[in-house]
């Protein structure tokens, strides 16, 4: 059996997140996803509108893959994420909580969409982050009452695809009704997957896709987490007076949806990787859900069962999977993201098994509160972090899984990658 060390095994696992990123590359997959050109003779336009953290780089790969048609158009991203484009404006916005820039952003992005004729050609460019980055209320509601709606929801423990469903009723252009305004124009989306299941009604809110969920759920997921509402929003929500466009509304008979890159191209293309290195790889599933420490735990079961006897695969192997976790914090105010969570609570049920490594990490570039993408953890973190003089058991219970990492050196430092397929985990087993 080959030597797996330490420096060979956290080298093989930065070379199967690169792999997973490069799948997801806008710069490299966009230009495959586009709808024909518009004929110029029947004087059609094409508008570019868009918001994610990768709706500047889409943007800019849109640009080079049509050198000669005319474009306008504006999409909004990530501050810290835009890149230079000649045709389509970017705007840079807050994220996770939204500002005045996007909520200016938004309202210039239905503008452009409006008035539009059946000649004409939408291209929404749409990535994970965008829910945020379009903060247009609905009447009625501010952008202060979006901005305590959304810090409320980060901290409750609700699921992005629950999330979604009360933003999507809080807003004047998520849920379909930007693709309503288009109408009827052909709007054609391409879009990134950053959700669980890859559901269009999800992914940003789903501005271009009917939403099949309706007020009475979004009041159902406030209970349930318990929610503390500003009174403008509890009212919005008993009220149910405007219903986001439905599936089968007339309005979004021309909008098409297309896919470019997906949580699971992510983890099939570090598989490959994976095979190339010599490793067995087995994708548990790209769509993993649960309170982050919790699922670490589960990891660390199967990887154990790997290690021990050979099941469900033999190693060397690598297990990987992605979906999006959740850390509910409480009255605790945390250091760290659902990735070094979630791997801090693998690192604490392994307890130093001297065959295991670990890395764990949001593929946006960015895990939580910090700047790090995520954090590798092997046999050594623990001891090294007591060494260091942070308990790791103590620093878990208080969602501190940020200053691990930094007392280990492992931090996961990627700077914004332009893209997201939500969260990347890959255990090694040698």
């Amino acid at each position: 059996m080959d030597h797996w060390d330490d420096a060979r095994a956290r080298a093989a696992l930065h070379r199967l997140f690169q792999a997973a990123l490069r799948s997801a590359d806008p710069r490299a997959m966009l230009a495959h996803h586009l709808p024909e050109r518009p004929d110029p003779a029947r004087g059609g336009r094409v508008v570019v509108v868009g918001a994610g953290k990768s709706a500047a780089v889409m943007a800019q790969a849109l640009e080079a893959a049509w050198p000669d048609v005319p474009l306008t158009g504006l999409v909004v991203t990530r501050t810290g994420h835009a890149v230079p484009t000649a045709r389509i404006r970017v705007v840079e916005a807050s994220h996770p909580v939204p500002d005045a820039a996007g909520e200016a952003a938004a309202a210039r992005i239905l503008d452009l969409v409006r008035g539009l004729t059946a000649d004409d050609l939408v291209l929404a460019l749409i990535s994970g982050g965008g829910s945020a980055l379009m903060p247009l209320a609905a009447p009625g509601l501010t952008l202060a009452d979006k901005q305590a709606v959304n810090r409320a929801l980060l901290a409750c423990g609700a699921t992005i695809n629950e999330m979604n469903v009360v933003r999507r009723h809080l807003s004047a252009i998520k849920g379909g009704r930007l693709a309503a305004e288009a109408h009827p124009a052909r709007i054609v989306t391409l879009a990134i997957s950053d959700v669980p299941g890859d559901d269009p009604a999800a992914i940003a809110s789903g501005p271009t896709v009917p939403d099949p969920s309706r007020f009475r759920d979004a009041r159902a997921i406030v209970a349930r987490y318990g929610i503390a509402l500003p009174e403008a929003v509890r009212d919005h929500l008993a009220a149910a007076e405007e219903e986001t466009p439905k599936p089968g509304d007339p309005r979004l008979a021309r909008a098409e949806y297309r896919l470019i890159a997906t949580p699971l191209m992510a983890l099939e293309a570090a598989a490959r990787e994976a095979e190339a290195l010599g490793l067995t790889p087995i994708i548990l599933g790209d769509a993993l859900e649960g309170e982050a420490r919790e699922v670490g735990t589960v990891l660390a079961g199967i990887a154990r069962a790997v290690a021990a006897h050979g099941h469900p695969v033999r190693r060397p192997a690598v297990l990987l999977s992605g979906g999006e976790t959740t850390v509910t914090l409480g009255s605790a105010e945390g250091a760290g993201g659902r990735n070094g969570e979630c791997l801090l609570g693998l690192a604490a049920a392994l307890a130093g098994h001297a065959r295991i490594w670990a890395l764990m990490a949001d593929t946006d570039g960015i895990d939580g509160s910090e700047s790090n993408a995520g954090a590798i953890a092997g046999p050594d973190t623990l001891p090294s972090s007591r060494d260091a003089g942070v308990d790791p058991l103590a620093a878990l219970r208080a969602h501190r899984s940020h200053d691990v990492f930094r007392a280990t050196d492992t931090l996961l430092v990627t700077g914004p990658t332009l893209t997201n397929v939500n969260d990347f985990r890959a255990i090694l087993v040698a």
